[in-house]
Formats: C-alpha cells, sequence, structure tokens
C-alpha cells in the first residue's frame, strides 16, 4: 500500500531528528529524496541536499526549483523545518516571536507556495505538515511555540480545503515530546536531565518519549497511496496524550 517507487519528495528540516528520519525512511519504501535544510551536508545517500532557509523566499524558491529539476517533479513535500522557543507568553521579546513565526509557518508558505505548481502537475500529490501537540494542549513555557503550532494546525485545514479539487491532499503530523536533539539541548541545560527526562516521558500516558522513526512512519504513511483518501487530518504520534486520561498511580 505504501510503496513509494517512482515518487519524488522533498522535505525540509531534513538533515536531523524527524526531517532525516522522514526523508530516509521515504528513500527506503523508494521515493527519491531531496533534503532542504540550513546545514544539509553529510546526509546520507541516497538523499540529495541542498542548502535553504525556509525564512528567505528567493532561497525558498530556488531550492525547490533544483529539486524539482533534479528529482523529475515533486509528488511529496514534506514541510518540516522549524525552531523552538521556551517561555510564558512575557518572556519572548518581540523580535523571537517574529522569527518563529517566520520559520514556524511562514516557512511552511513559502515552500509550499513554490512547490504547488510542481505538486498539481503530480497524479499522488501531498503535503504532510509537522505540527505538534502543542496545538491542542496547553503545555507548561510553550507559548510562543505552541502560537505557532496552532497556526499550522489551522494552516493544514485550510491547505486542505483549497487544494483538495487539484488534486493535493495536505494532512499534519501532532508529535508528542520527540527524543530529537533539540529536545536533547533542553535536557542538556536542565538542573537534573534525568529528572527532566522521566518527567517529559511521565506526562505522556505510554511513559516515554516519542521516537523520531515513530514520527516519520506516520509522514510517510500520510505521504503515500494508502492515504489517497486522507486530507485535512491531524495525526497525533504521542502516546496517548491528545486522547487518554488515566487514573493517577496511587500506591
Amino acid at each position: 500500500m505504501n510503496d513509494l517507487k517512482g515518487l519524488t519528495a522533498v522535505v525540509t528540516g531534513g538533515a536531523s531528528g524527524i526531517g532525516l528520519a522522514a526523508s530516509c525512511l521515504l528513500a527506503a519504501q523508494g521515493a527519491a529524496v531531496a533534503v532542504l535544510d540550513l546545514a544539509p551536508a553529510g546526509i546520507p545517500t541516497p538523499l540529495l541536499g541542498l542548502t535553504t532557509d525556509v525564512a528567505d523566499d528567493a532561497s525558498v524558491r530556488t531550492a525547490v526549483e533544483e529539486a524539482a529539476r533534479a528529482l523529475g517533479g515533486i509528488d511529496i513535500l514534506v514541510n518540516n523545518a522549524g525552531i523552538g522557543a521556551v517561555g510564558t507568553v512575557e518572556d519572548n521579546p518581540d523580535e523571537q516571536w517574529h522569527k518563529v513565526f517566520d520559520v514556524n509557518v511562514l516557512g511552511i508558505v513559502r515552500t509550499t507556495r513554490a512547490a504547488l505548481p510542481y505538486l498539481r502537475a503530480s497524479p499522488h500529490a501531498s503535503i504532510v505538515n509537522t505540527c505538534s501537540i502543542a496545538a491542542s494542549a496547553g503545555l507548561p513555557q510553550r507559548a510562543l511555540y505552541s502560537a505557532t503550532k496552532g497556526a499550522v494546525l489551522s494552516l493544514t485545514l485550510a491547505m486542505a480545503a483549497d487544494h483538495v479539487r487539484e488534486g493535493v491532499r495536505v494532512n499534519c503530523v501532532n508529535p508528542g515530546t520527540v527524543d530529537t536533539p533539540w529536545v536533547a539541548r533542553l535536557l542538556d541545560a536542565a538542573a537534573d536531565p534525568a529528572a527532566e527526562r522521566a518527567a517529559l516521558g511521565a506526562r505522556q500516558p505510554n511513559g516515554r518519549l516519542v521516537s523520531a522513526d515513530e514520527v516519520a512512519a506516520a509522514i510517510v504513511y500520510l505521504a503515500g497511496p494508502g492515504a489517497a483518501s486522507t486530507t485535512g487530518t491531524a495525526l497525533p504520534v504521542d502516546g496517548g496524550m491528545a486522547g487518554v486520561r488515566l487514573r493517577p498511580v496511587t500506591g
């Protein structure tokens, strides 16, 4: 159902974490994959790395055009590039609000805008946006990040409505806390990294962090032909965080 042979894919932020896992899985299932990233050097073969800044429209357009030329078109777009932010609504200055929205939200706009002409020409066109459980659940110290991911969720639904009759499906994945380099840096900065990791794992009903490979599997499912009737959907990959309510464990 998810044989991707003959299909082409572009993944933003594909040089590490969720993006790299998704790029490798897409390639393993037969797709030709271009990775758009600020620092794509060192990505494994057969991935095509293209240096791209999703906060710069000219950079995005050039990279998307180069990817389409090298791959022979674009069937799948994975909008994964993003940056984090920590703090309450009082803590982040305006400049940081603008920067995080510019990458997390407008980055999707720029890349999608550049890729749509190629996607419209594909009989298997699919867009998958990396969103977050933070779009629908209140998490402490994540005001700015959550605001951007709420925008990504709404943007996903609007894009799905706009482009379904053009044959372009649009969905998103909503990961919980994923064991990625960004989370690793947060843990390293904590006063007690082991205790912080345990706390992050414990807030997910399955009791552990989500792996990048698990999120990648969801992305590839939504991108592939097995999900041909799925559009306008947010798929949680969060250990049950979005919908499961467990009773507290008592002694």
